[in-house]
């Protein structure tokens, strides 16, 4: 089964937006308080852990659909 060249294109956008908001979640700086100490080092945001979350399994699926569509192979050894 092959997938249309214009769902191509879309899944390849669509992973790279993936992508780049896993790049801005993953290296954003933590919030400082005002006294001066990291929102991170006392308080762990659970909206912002199930986001990172989502990003990734949506990541998954995306791969799974774009290198599954082509014939199957790891998506990290594919070209």
């Amino acid at each position: 089964m092959t997938t249309p060249t214009g769902e191509h294109a879309f899944l390849e956008e669509l992973e790279l937006n993936v992508r780049s908001e896993l790049t801005i979640v993953e290296t954003s700086e933590p919030e400082v308080d005002a006294d001066g100490v990291p929102a991170a080092e006392w308080l762990l945001d659970p909206d912002a852990q199930r986001y990172e979350v989502g990003l990734h399994s949506l990541l998954s699926a995306v791969e799974t659909l774009e290198y599954g569509s082509r014939g199957g192979g790891d998506p990290d050894t594919a070209p």
